[in-house]
């Protein structure tokens, strides 16, 4: 086990120690109000951590504190580490961007796309071309979640019991094959919706590499990287630094609600959003990037595969609201286009909050985020555990922290 620590002064670092002061009160009005049971909050600059917060507890009624140490539920953010994994087999050349999943996932040689109606009769068309690999990486590929309520696909996804991405019961290999089965919203490359892709990411890293998911993250990614608190499941000796998972009420507290199961190996490795990780580990996973590949001389991509990743790649500069279907349309989407598997401005004063072109990174369900700042060599991540129904903490995250720079 590895803890993260403070290596630099903030002052020394680029940041404005009363800045920094006003950004821990914020959030810790958050804690002592109620709407957070408490939180973690990195900020580093060229690598050295120059401000660690934890404050509040990571399971309220027993009331156990957030540490340096607390382990969370990452969901979403488990979505860029595919996206190194799948770049990896890239680079090795057994994998290919335009590579047709259909190839190497058989379920996928002849999508289909909604074309009208709904329920029992809907009407379906051959899709105009393959779903590529890049299309699952930039969430072009025509999937979506069952959880949307927005399109009558979505409701087919419910039907076939999806609505939280897995059926209960079922392996990695026989969700995606029900993905398959149903239709895509619209023709590969066409337009942008997040969706359940990154499991079917992970399914072909699978494939391509002969391992199940969880060895080929070990032994490719994590433990290269040192991320030792980094997984599908809790090691033994873990548990009792995992904090719990709470939702947001409707009266705006929280409540304690089920997690993604993590206590044993799961039968679903998602792709998607199924690790569970420490702050130590994810500044290692973000210097990763910060550094174009390498971390303490291992190099895992090449700078160029990093660069790649990292930049827009949404057809002719668009961002993903002008280049996302009629359902997409949610605040803070203005001024960013999307790479792979990170969300990436393209356009500053587009942005809800304060950010820089350039800049990528992603969140998770559980309100955890981060984000690299490359013109500022700025990471930030911010991690909790609550399921927001109204809750918004990254656009005031992001304003307090560009509130901290000084240079």
């Amino acid at each position: 086990m590895a803890q993260l620590r403070q290596d630099v002064e903030a002052a020394h670092a680029g940041l404005d120690v009363a800045a920094l002061g006003r950004l821990d009160r914020h959030f810790g009005r958050h804690v002592d109000e109620g709407r957070l049971p408490g939180f973690l909050l990195a900020v580093a600059r060229g690598g050295r951590v120059a401000h660690l917060t934890a404050y509040g507890l990571r399971d309220v009624a027993a009331g156990l504190p957030v540490e340096p140490d607390t382990l969370w539920r990452i969901y979403s953010m488990t979505k860029p580490v595919t996206a190194v994994a799948v770049l990896l087999l890239v680079q090795e050349g057994r994998l290919s961007l335009d590579d047709p999943v259909g190839r190497r996932l058989p379920a996928f040689a002849h999508p289909r796309v909604y074309e009208g109606g709904s329920g029992t009769a809907v009407r379906t068309r051959p899709a105009a071309g393959p779903v590529l690999v890049r299309h699952l990486l930039t969430h072009t590929a025509g999937l979506t979640f069952g959880n949307y309520h927005r399109h009558p696909v979505d409701a087919l996804y419910r039907e076939a019991g999806l609505e939280y991405s897995v059926p209960p019961g079922k392996d990695l290999a026989e969700t995606v094959d029900l993905y398959a089965r149903l239709p895509l919203q619209f023709d590969p490359g066409t337009q942008w919706n997040y969706s359940v892709a990154s499991n079917v990411l992970g399914r072909l890293i699978e494939v391509v590499s002969g391992q199940p998911l969880d060895v080929f993250f070990t032994e490719r990614i994590l433990g290269p990287l040192g991320m030792t608190d980094t997984g599908f499941h809790l090691a033994p000796g873990q548990e009792g630094r995992l904090a719990r998972l709470y939702g947001e009420t409707d009266e705006g507290g929280i409540e304690p609600v089920p997690g993604l199961p993590v206590h044993g190996r799961p039968r679903f490795l998602s792709g998607s959003g199924g690790l569970v990780s420490s702050a130590h580990d994810f500044h290692r996973f973000m210097e990763l990037l910060r550094r174009g590949g390498e971390l303490d001389g291992t190099r895992l991509l090449t700078p160029g595969a990093v660069a790649l990743m990292t930049r827009n790649q949404l057809p002719g500069g668009a961002t993903i609201r002008s280049f996302g279907a009629p359902v997409h349309q949610e605040p803070g989407m203005d001024g960013l286009g999307f790479g792979f598997n990170v969300s990436v401005v393209t356009d500053p004063a587009r942005t809800l909050a304060p950010s820089h072109t350039g800049t990528y990174g992603w969140t998770g369900v559980a309100t955890t985020a981060f984000w690299v700042d490359p013109a500022h060599d700025l990471t930030v991540q911010f991690m909790t555990q609550v399921r927001p129904k109204r809750l918004k903490v990254f656009p005031e995250l992001r304003r307090l922290v560009h509130a901290a720079l000084t240079d």
